[in-house]
């Protein structure tokens, strides 16, 4: 069966480079979430489980697998040329006109507005996001296209070659990570190990069913608390398994701890654990240059532990100290 792994997908970012012609615009968060509508070329073509890269027409911002795609009817305001009807206008910064479209060439001060139905997509990624800003320059990122010559917002990327360029750059950590999170597309499939190249080892993935629910249980019974840091605002915690979801495939009512979505990477990657005797955070000498994390070496948790947390808590401290 084909993974996740046979496909994956470069994407413009928002912005005032982002290329969308006459339309008003998406609302992206780069490290959460995408959108885009079924008037997007390849608009069907991503799905869950597919690895995405970033970037803003000059370099590269981050990576991340999708785990979840809403969609909804909507309505798209869209701005055409009143020669032709093309939507492919460009509004220029000092030129008069101020118009111009760039199928006809014909320049004009005001575009033909119009209201179309549409579907509109949201693809969330949050959890495995990791930032990867400039790693891979506009040129680089081109050549690793599937067509070469693509020019539209969602453009196919070869994932092999992908993957190549950030192991060369240094990236290992963000392709485990990816790698970590990539999920079979259809759910009824059920577990699968997914073999990967270039020495890693085979990882089972899983989609994360059911964590929607796992946070607000959290954020219930923790509250706005970072386990690591203290305080902090509720869109910038996310729900931390203590153990491996992958493997175990089912949400524990106290497996987890509210963690900063910068704690949640760290942990994950185990260079921040907890040291079990003595219940006091535990930095890896690879963070020790920077301040706001080597000053939590040593320090007790923001919140007492339930003893089935301290259990996993130990499991990851001996997979990743012993």
């Amino acid at each position: 069966m084909q993974t996740a792994a046979g496909r994956a997908w470069l994407l413009m970012a928002a912005g005032d480079d982002r290329g969308y012609g006459g339309n008003s615009g998406y609302d992206d968060q780069i490290d959460a979430y995408y959108s885009w509508d079924s008037m997007v070329p390849n608009h069907k073509g991503l799905q869950v489980g597919d690895p995405i890269a970033l970037w803003d027409k000059t370099r590269l911002l981050g990576v991340s697998v999708i785990e979840q795609i809403d969609q909804a009817s909507g309505t798209k305001r869209l701005s055409r040329c009143p020669a032709c009807r093309a939507p492919q206008i460009t509004e220029r910064k000092q030129l008069l006109p101020r118009y111009r479209c760039t199928k006809c060439s014909h320049e004009f001060d005001q575009p033909r507005v119009e209201e179309v139905e549409v579907t509109r997509y949201t693809a969330r990624y949050d959890a495995a996001w990791t930032p990867l800003d400039g790693v891979l320059d506009a040129a680089e990122l081109r050549r690793l296209q599937k067509n070469p010559g693509e020019f539209n917002a969602m453009r196919a990327l070869d994932w092999a070659a992908f993957r190549r360029a950030l192991l060369d750059k240094s990236a290992g950590l963000a392709v485990e990570r990816v790698v970590g999170r990539l999920a079979q597309v259809d759910y009824r499939q059920g577990d699968h190990d997914v073999s990967i190249g270039g020495g890693f080892k085979r990882t089972l993935v899983r989609v994360r069913r059911g964590q929607r629910k796992f946070r607000q249980h959290l954020l219930a019974t923790q509250g706005e608390l970072c386990a690591f840091t203290g305080r902090a605002p509720d869109r910038v915690l996310e729900a931390g398994h203590l153990y491996s979801y992958a493997r175990l495939g089912e949400h524990h009512e106290h497996g987890g701890l509210m963690l900063r979505r910068d704690v949640h990477r760290l942990f994950d990657d185990g260079l921040l654990a907890v040291e079990p005797s003595r219940a006091r955070i535990d930095v890896s000498p690879q963070l020790a240059s920077y301040d706001q994390y080597a000053s939590l070496h040593d320090r007790p948790l923001q919140l007492d532990l339930r003893d089935q947390q301290m259990e996993w808590l130990t499991k990851h401290w001996d997979e990743h100290r012993q």
